[in-house]
């Protein structure tokens, strides 16, 4: 339908572009414009039919009515202003800028050099080379949440108790990339991970919830692109509510993503988003401008007195949360999630910057914090911390609010350390096992506060953490100075694949003993996709850039027996509740039982002494943990010695259930001592119903 082109004043509280059946309202934030146009495109996106410049302005927010205007619209921003860097405004005209609220776009960033924010060399000036042909547009949707007539049916959430989540973290397109049992065009999307193949397995395996890697649409950084590659990870955020369609099998990524949701939820899965709301693609001063640098520099980010970019990310550039209308745009992102997609909650990456204050201090109760947890919507979430950025005082573990739950990587380097390199003490382990009180019981803080695991996404997966002493990263075109130094991982005898059957032997049973800590440990547990299948990354411990088959998981090679052996570990986990207490055990006798909810001993049967605790000469303990008067309290027997262990347990008949040394070997009686193998873990419970003392 033909455009009158005439623009009335519109609605300023709806920020974005919004369709009322006769027309689309835009409203966008620009505190420091001194004018901001609408601007209008053909269909093909290239050629600009039209600049309005928008006639409402309220509270910073610039707004106007297009009648007559429909679904399908493809438009941006230009916003004219003041560019004096020095004071933080970068206002230049000639840059198209993409609305902060789109949900659908037009077109990808593909490095091009006239995306600079000003001339090479000297950056006083502004760049005058006019970019709207190729730069990303928002498109109008077809109402105020992007819904094309998607039908949930009798979707609900899964509602997975805290102590009951297992989380398994997943890239949406390596995890089915590769994998033959789904179609071959679906392979790597939302409709593949949506796939009766993919959710069978998730669900054969135990898991309860995915986290999925970044999936908001996000910008490739022009120096991968200048090697041929690309972020693969999706850590480089562009519009904070559009679906990343390069996942997508069809030309609709939004519906299809939300199908992917439906048909977890269908499964009882849930769906956790990995977020990025610390900083932005527009990365540091020399990077594009897409959207917030040209529309309020000064108030979306961090900035400091001569107007420099605060790079508490090390991405170049870093959110300002603590500003009202950038704090808005991040919970209007979540409630989108939420509401229009029914996710189950989020991960937060580097989320200490949504915590810094105008000062840029971490604050417990920070805006942000205190607007999720009054929330309706968003307080009830799973909500997942990365405790950690770059700023002052940036290392955060254990400083969130109750309700939040974190990443917990003392958890990670204490277990890989404890078992590869004997390098921390009995009761450094013995605090990480049952839940790192010393870091979350505090304000009401839970077990499930720790989000416990060996690897995630960054860094070495398992196969590779026993496989190579040193990271190998040269495929990404950094000299091998990218990624962790310091991992905690052991070759095991020999670097990279080996056919020596003594070092495989090995590295099997570390694998199996890191596995069984992690799963019988309190707190959360997450996996990585493709430790389940034993994938290798070839020593790579920061593939973020390859999207290539060393990052798809290769199911041609699934290693079948390690799988059962997970979906074992996670059956256990299900079926005895001292794996998984929601509460902090008691080590002392209290409330006139006999027994203590958690009982330390050494292999000789013989209680924990302060010297037991902290020497470093035996690598061995049992623990005997569950509530005071249940009959099902377990026993586990870890043994990081080289060589085989006896332990002395108390009188009764106890039945193994696992023996991660030999893990087919089923079940077994013991009574009084029971042997354990080098390198492994028993997992035992009192075939009595009789209670006995020490």
């Amino acid at each position: 339908m033909p455009l009158a082109l005439g623009l009335r004043p519109g609605d300023p509280f709806r920020l974005g572009s919004h369709w009322d059946g006769g027309g689309v309202n835009f409203a966008v934030y620009a505190l420091n414009a001194d004018m901001v146009e609408l601007c209008l495109f053909d269909p093909s996106g290239q050629r600009e039919l039209a600049r309005l410049p928008l006639p409402g302005v309220h509270a910073g927010v610039w707004h106007g009515y297009l009648a007559e205007a429909e679904p399908g619209l493809i438009y941006g921003f230009r916003a004219h202003g003041l560019w004096a860097p020095s004071r933080g405004y970068r206002y230049n005209p000639a840059k198209l800028l993409l609305d902060p609220y789109a949900r659908r776009l037009h077109g990808r960033y593909d490095g091009q050099s006239d995306f600079r924010d000003h001339l090479q060399g000297n950056p006083s000036l502004s760049d005058p080379h006019d970019n709207a042909g190729h730069a990303v547009k928002a498109v109008v949707d077809s109402d105020e949440y992007g819904t094309f007539c998607f039908d949930w049916g009798d979707d609900r959430a899964p509602g997975v108790a805290w102590e009951d989540t297992v989380i398994y973290e997943l890239h949406v397109k390596g995890f089915s990339a590769r994998n033959p049992a789904v179609p071959a065009e679906l392979r790597g999307s939302y409709a593949g991970l949506a796939h009766s193949a993919s959710i069978e397995w998730l669900r054969q395996l135990g898991v309860t919830t995915v986290e999925l890697l970044p999936v908001a649409a996000c910008a490739d950084e022009g120096r991968l692109l200048e090697r041929g590659l690309v972020n693969y990870w999706g850590y480089n955020p562009l519009a904070l509510m559009a679906v990343e369609d390069r996942y997508a099998a069809g030309d609709d990524a939004l519906n299809e993503f939300r199908s992917a949701v439906r048909a977890l939820h269908a499964a009882g899965i849930e769906v956790v988003l990995d977020v990025v709301y610390n900083h932005t693609a527009e990365g540091g001063a020399g990077g594009p401008s897409f959207s917030l640098r040209g529309l309020d520099n000064r108030s979306y980010y961090r900035m400091a007195p001569d107007g420099r970019y605060e790079n508490w990310t090390g991405c170049g550039n870093s959110l300002n949360v603590a500003d009202p209308r950038c704090l808005q745009l991040v919970l209007d992102s979540l409630r989108f999630w939420v509401q229009q997609c029914h996710v189950d909650g989020f991960r937060f990456d580097l989320a200490p910057i949504l915590a810094r204050g105008f000062g840029g201090g971490f604050e417990a109760w920070s805006a942000f914090f205190a607007a999720v947890q009054a929330d309706p919507c968003l307080g009830r979430l799973k909500l997942i911390a990365e405790p950690w950025d770059l700023g002052p005082d940036g290392y955060r573990l254990g400083g969130f609010p109750p309700g939040w739950a974190e990443w917990n990587d003392l958890y990670r380097d204490c277990i890989r350390s404890f078992w590869l390199h004997h390098g921390p003490t009995r009761g450094e382990f013995a605090r990480r096992l049952t839940g790192s009180s010393d870091l979350f019981e505090r304000r009401g803080r839970q077990p499930w506060s720790s989000i416990n695991f060996i690897t995630a996404h960054d860094g070495f997966n398992l196969f590779d953490l026993v496989s190579y002493s040193h990271k190998h990263n040269e495929a990404n075109g950094e000299d091998n100075h990218d990624g962790h130094g310091n991992n905690h991982s052991w070759n095991c005898g020999v670097e990279g694949p080996t056919e020596d059957a003594d070092i495989q032997l090995i590295r099997g049973r570390m694998k199996r003993a890191l596995l069984a800590t992690l799963l019988f440990s309190q707190g959360v547990p997450m996996l990585l996709a493709g430790d389940d299948i034993g994938h290798t990354q070839q020593g790579n411990n920061n593939a973020y850039c390859q999207d290539a088959p060393i990052s798809w998981l290769d199911w041609s090679a699934a290693d079948q027996v390690q799988t059962a052996y997970i979906a074992q570990l996670l059956a256990l986990r299900r079926r005895y509740p001292a794996l998984r207490h929601a509460r902090w055990f008691s080590a002392e006798a209290h409330g006139g039982y006999e027994r203590r909810d958690v009982d330390w001993r050494n292999a000789e049967g013989r209680a924990m002494t302060p010297a037991d605790w902290d020497g470093r000469e035996h690598f061995s303990l049992a623990v005997e943990l569950g509530p005071e008067g249940t009959r099902e309290r377990c026993l586990l027997l870890f043994n990081a010695e080289a060589g085989t262990t006896v332990f002395h347990v108390r009188p009764g008949r106890w039945l193994r259930l696992l023996d991660s040394a030999e893990p087919q070997t089923g079940e077994a009686l013991f009574q009084h001592t029971v042997e354990v193998s080098a390198n492994s873990v028993c997992l035992l419970v009192l075939d009595s119903g009789g209670r006995v003392t020490w």
